[in-house]
């Protein structure tokens, strides 16, 4: 290679570098209306400038050369407070005017925003939305803020946008054509109408089961949810839209009021699931408080200076949920078998409510989650808390009617008692005598369970009648009965019309099938059973008579005899 060739080669190096050094560091993403391609976010096409006097007007912003104007960036956090603005200059570019386009800022929360637009004279005329304003007089009434913006296919327009929150500010700057709107509206409108019937239902089914069944943790759900579906709405801008779209002032407030008292009433509810009161009075009192303490939370926030809102808001929510979470995980480490359940419940709408919390904190800007992550959370979390109150309250109730029936019922086997047997042998015979048939009555002893508890152990011995107990009630008829009359003994009566040898077969048939081994446990873990047995009626012999005569009975039988089945006649 010659000298020539090498000198063309660093001239070429030379004239590369030049470009590259006059080249502009990061060029910008120009804002392009395309229609095929929407949302059309505002990138760093636009400049921004925080005014921190707050009361510069739209013709000196316009004018003023010495303004310090920043290039915009997607998910940036300007820190603003009351009393400092926020102000965005963009132009938009020549563009299809076949439809029309609006600005759209998806914060329902922001305070105001004013969109001013140069006419013909160069007056700037304002548009403004926001929660501190009536939104049936916004330009759209909308979820959030939407303004108009004219495009020309001939000529670039230049916009100013004037921002007033009482916080951070981060949400972004998209365009969206009609057409495009109307397609993104339906979809939302589908979810958030999915969402909002799934709570009015849940708290529909809430306030009829807490009348029909008397249980006051339904009235507490019922609560929660309509709390929450209302704090919910306001987040989203359903609430400003549809329930108070001439209150402005509650409109402004009631996304930071409501959830406080959508969390505080959640307290009650989950303090009335895990039967608090009953477990710790201290501690039952404790979640009592706090959750009385939403409504003056709540009320500073409506009276102090608006900036200073969230520092209200979010310390209250943040604390709350974690003595609620402790306090469930608490009442699952003694035992209660609905906190693991509850706990789980909770956890979708702790994770979903960390992003607007974040957001509110100035940590993260505006996105998909701070808009709509509670929703998911709550979405997941009221079926599960529904299941969990339907099956707390079947099992109350299963409790209630075991508790009643107690004078009635064994508690340990599920059989009848004495008291209810001979009341049932004396309707079978009084039935048999004036039917003119036979029916059995059976005396049964377990025998060998000190043989069981010497060879297996004292849980065995415990268990053997249980298991005993499961054996008569699968040999008797569903118009048969069986009862346990003591610890070992144990009743039957078999319902006739029974002829002389069926009746003798049935104690033989006892005696087989408890010596069948069971599931699951040695072959000789079986139970000895001794039986006395009659017919019935008896001649002159009320029912307890009949059963003290069979009692005697196998009362009077030595333990060594290997006889298993004893008849009494007469």
């Amino acid at each position: 290679m010659g000298l020539k060739e090498c000198g063309r080669r660093l001239l070429g190096f030379v004239l590369l570098l030049v470009a590259v050094a006059a080249a502009p560091v990061g060029a910008r993403t120009i804002l392009e209306l395309d229609t095929a391609r929407q949302p059309v976010q505002l990138q760093d096409w636009g400049d921004a400038w925080i005014d921190t006097t707050g009361d510069t007007r739209v013709e000196s912003v316009a004018t003023d050369s010495r303004i310090e104007w920043a290039p915009t960036r997607h998910g940036t956090i300007y820190p603003i407070a009351t009393g400092k603005t926020l102000w965005f200059r963009f132009t938009i570019p020549p563009a299809p005017d076949a439809e029309r386009w609006y600005l759209e800022i998806p914060y329902p929360s922001v305070n105001r925003v004013t969109l001013f637009t140069p006419d013909s004279v160069g007056q700037w005329i304002p548009q403004s939305a926001g929660d501190t304003l009536a939104v049936a007089d916004w330009p759209v009434p909308h979820r959030h803020p939407l303004l108009p913006v004219l495009v020309s296919a001939e000529e670039p327009r230049k916009y100013l946008l004037r921002v007033e929150n009482p916080h951070t500010f981060s949400a972004p700057l998209t365009f969206v054509s009609e057409s495009h709107l109307s397609r993104s509206e339906q979809r939302t409108s589908l979810i958030l109408g999915i969402y909002f019937g799934l709570a009015g239902l849940a708290v529909a089914v809430g306030l009829l089961s807490a009348v029909s069944l008397r249980d006051g943790s339904y009235g507490f759900y019922a609560l929660s949810v309509a709390l929450m579906g209302l704090a919910q709405a306001a987040m989203t801008g359903i609430g400003g839209l549809h329930l108070w779209p001439h209150w402005p002032a509650w409109n402004d407030v009631s996304s930071m009021v409501l959830p406080v008292l959508a969390v505080g009433s959640l307290l009650w509810f989950f303090s009335a699931v895990v039967s608090l009161r009953e477990r710790s009075r201290n501690l039952d009192l404790l979640m009592n408080i706090l959750a009385l303490l939403s409504a003056p939370v709540a009320l500073g926030i409506v009276l102090v200076e608006p900036s200073l809102r969230f520092r209200l808001m979010v310390p209250y929510i943040v604390m709350t949920s974690t003595v609620a979470a402790a306090a469930v995980i608490w009442a699952a480490r003694r035992g209660d078998r609905y906190a693991l359940g509850l706990l789980g419940g909770m956890l979708p709408v702790i994770i979903g409510a960390a992003f607007p919390l974040a957001r509110l904190w100035g940590l993260i800007p505006v996105n998909f989650l701070t808009m709509h992550g509670m929703q998911v959370g709550i979405a997941i979390e009221l079926p599960v808390l529904l299941v969990i109150l339907m099956v707390r309250s079947q099992q109350r109730r299963e409790h209630n009617r075991r508790i009643q029936g107690m004078d009635r019922i064994d508690p340990a086997t599920g059989l009848i008692n004495q008291q209810v047997f001979v009341e049932r042998l004396a309707r079978m015979m009084a039935r048999s005598a004036r039917l003119k048939y036979q029916s059995a009555v059976l005396v049964i002893d377990l025998v060998n369970r000190d043989h069981v508890r010497r060879i297996f152990g004292a849980r065995s011995a415990e268990e053997l009648p249980l298991r005993v107990a499961g054996r008569l009630l699968a040999a008797a008829r569903d118009i048969d009965g069986v009862a346990r009359l003591s610890e070992l003994r144990f009743g039957m009566l078999v319902e006739g019309p029974l002829t002389a040898e069926e009746a003798a077969s049935i104690g033989p048939r006892i005696v087989a099938r408890c010596l069948m081994p069971f599931k699951n446990k040695p072959i000789e873990w079986v139970a000895h059973v001794r039986i006395a047995q009659t017919l019935a009626p008896t001649e002159r012999a009320g029912a307890q008579q009949v059963i003290d005569r069979l009692s005697a009975l196998l009362n009077n039988v030595t333990p060594d005899s290997k006889r298993a089945v004893f008849t009494l006649t007469g």
